[in-house]
């Protein structure tokens, strides 16, 4: 029989100091991309059913290019903070954090190559 009080029980067990920051920062990009996606959605609107050379002179002006790598950028950070937050809910011990660090890896390196075809369409 363990006779042990509330705060022994919970000591280990406390806040790793980082939630309410992880939480705003899902909140702060959850509402730029209410803005941004339907921004994108128009922008890439427009240039849909046009030639190669029209696509690239309509990335070539700078609000439609701009608009494109924000959201990919905003997107993107979303979708790892949210898979984050799943895994950790989820997967327990060192397969919390490869997964976390293989996601991680993904989901930046897949904004750069978004953000990097933009640019190319941009310049």
């Amino acid at each position: 029989m363990a006779f042990l009080t509330d705060r022994k029980r919970a000591m280990g067990l406390g806040s790793a100091k980082s939630g309410t920051a992880h939480f705003w920062a899902m909140k702060v990009s959850s509402v730029a991309l209410l803005v941004l996606i339907p921004l994108f959605v128009f922008t890439f609107g427009a240039a849909l059913g046009g030639t190669y050379e029209e696509v690239i002179a309509y990335y070539q002006r700078p609000f439609p290019a701009i608009v494109a790598a924000l959201t990919i950028l905003v997107a993107f950070k979303h979708f790892n903070d949210g898979v984050q937050t799943l895994l950790e809910d989820y997967v327990h011990g060192l397969s919390q954090r490869i997964a976390i660090i293989v996601m991680t890896l993904i989901s930046y390196g897949a904004a750069a190559v978004g953000i990097f075809a933009i640019a190319r369409l941009a310049l």
